[in-house]
């Protein structure tokens, strides 16, 4: 942090609207997943169960070695080649799914597109990711690493917030031919120009982000000269593949791994269909829902960088990733067992997932450089995130296929999934804090 001490968050603030961008895209149809419920109503065509394919294609590259092989790139290149690629990536995958909302194709034929597209979004964002996440490391190694992640985390995740707001907004207030609301059950269509309306957005964020990226860029080549023999991260060019054994020999490195999936799983997968869980549990309007589960975002926007000041200041990180379990298994628990049709259930468990969201990644990411060198923190980083999508993609597919196929207790039914998954969580969580690894 030596020499102009405001420079580092004039880098971060480069680096959250690409992550803003990608979380936004990423949540465009979470808030909505229920028009997908009756695909008669919606002229895209694609059922609950064609929706969960969708958005389980954004961690298929990932799962199938491309966050490995890429994150070992990372770490052979540097941030700005390697994260300069993958942001490109990011936003042209996101341009393919919003032709394929608009082609006008048949829906089979239209779910595959966006499936491609949404994969190489969905790799482009995972190493995005991981490039900011390197870089934030880097620029804040002798300063408050865990309020910088946190912050980053924060308004990245206010991307969610406002995909969450903002998609029944632009989707939902477009009367058809005879008046009704187009998200009005049995009536009306919702027509594919209104239905991309979310994308178009998100597009305009990403490319955003494209802009900001490069004069981050910029200010790393300045803050970061390479020198003859190095990488744009100063290091030497002596990267081996002993160095992958050696992390996945690492026994705190590997149950922060599997906390992150299943934690992850436990939020994640279930934002993608919370509108399909809260409205009919809770009995509210989809604007209603959509409040209801933006409270997650934004509890981390206040609540992720507060305790990443506390992280910092007293240590004690796994103690703070096991209440945050402990959190999601209880907002997990009201969701599957609460009274139906009561709203204050479903309010009072997104409180309790949102002060989870916020404390368990406070205090995990900043622990990974911690645990292993800083020459293979990108494929560190890179090894966590493939595992995390592994588990995305299975979960949001199966809780695709409950809801398709339990009918009216499609939401229930899938919620005892998520308490499966949050019982994991909290028996990782516990026995990484009996290592005490920070």
């Amino acid at each position: 942090m030596s020499g102009k001490r405001w420079l580092p968050w004039v880098a971060l603030a480069c680096l959250v609207v690409p992550m803003f961008g990608s979380y936004f895209f990423d949540d465009m149809f979470s808030s909505i997943s229920f028009v997908f419920s009756d695909p008669s109503h919606i002229q895209l065509g694609w059922d609950s169960a064609g929706y969960g394919l969708y958005t389980s294609g954004y961690s298929v590259l990932c799962v199938f070695g491309g966050l490995i092989v890429c994150g070992m790139l990372l770490d052979r290149w540097g941030v700005r080649i390697t994260g300069s690629i993958f942001v490109g990536m990011m936003t042209a995958g996101a341009a393919l799914v919003l032709w394929a909302i608009t082609s006008g194709l048949n829906p089979k034929q239209s779910l595959s597109v966006a499936y491609a597209g949404c994969m190489l979004f969905g790799l482009g964002s995972e190493i995005a990711g991981v490039a900011v996440t390197r870089s934030i490391a880097r620029w804040f190694k002798d300063g408050p690493m865990a309020f910088a992640m946190g912050l980053q985390l924060a308004i990245a995740r206010l991307g969610t917030a406002f995909a969450l707001v903002m998609a029944p907004r632009l989707v939902g207030r477009m009367p058809d031919q005879v008046g009704h609301d187009v998200l009005g059950v049995g009536q009306g269509v919702l027509p594919l120009e209104v239905t991309a309306r979310p994308a178009v957005l998100g597009i305009g964020l990403l490319l955003l982000g494209c802009v900001l990226w490069a004069l981050f860029v910029a200010l790393d080549a300045k803050r970061f000269p390479v020198r003859p023999g190095m990488t744009d991260d100063g290091k030497s060019e002596g990267f081996r593949l002993a160095d992958v054994g050696k992390i996945l020999t690492n026994k705190r490195f590997i149950l922060i791994s599997l906390l992150c999936v299943f934690f992850y799983s436990s939020i994640i997968a279930f934002k993608k269909f919370a509108g399909a869980i809260l409205v009919p549990r809770f009995d509210v309007p989809a604007e209603a829902a959509s409040w209801m589960v933006s409270m997650l975002p934004f509890a981390t926007v206040v609540f992720a960088p507060l305790f990443g000041i506390l992280v910092d200041k007293f240590g004690h990180g796994t103690r703070w990733m096991l209440a945050g379990a402990v959190l999601a298994l209880a907002a997990h628990l009201l969701l599957a067992f609460a009274p139906q049709g009561v709203p204050f259930w479903g309010y009072l468990s997104m409180v309790f997932l949102g002060f989870g969201y916020s404390l368990v990644p406070a205090a995990m990411w900043p622990s990974v450089p911690r645990i292993v060198p800083d020459k293979v923190l990108g494929t560190a980083f890179s090894l966590i995130y493939w595992i995390q999508n592994l588990g995305l993609m299975l979960f949001k597919m199966l809780a695709g296929v409950i809801l398709g196929s339990a009918a009216a207790q499609g939401p229930v039914h899938v919620e005892l999934m998520f308490v499966g998954v949050c019982v994991a969580a909290l028996a990782i969580s516990a026995s990484l804090d009996r290592m005490k690894i920070a």
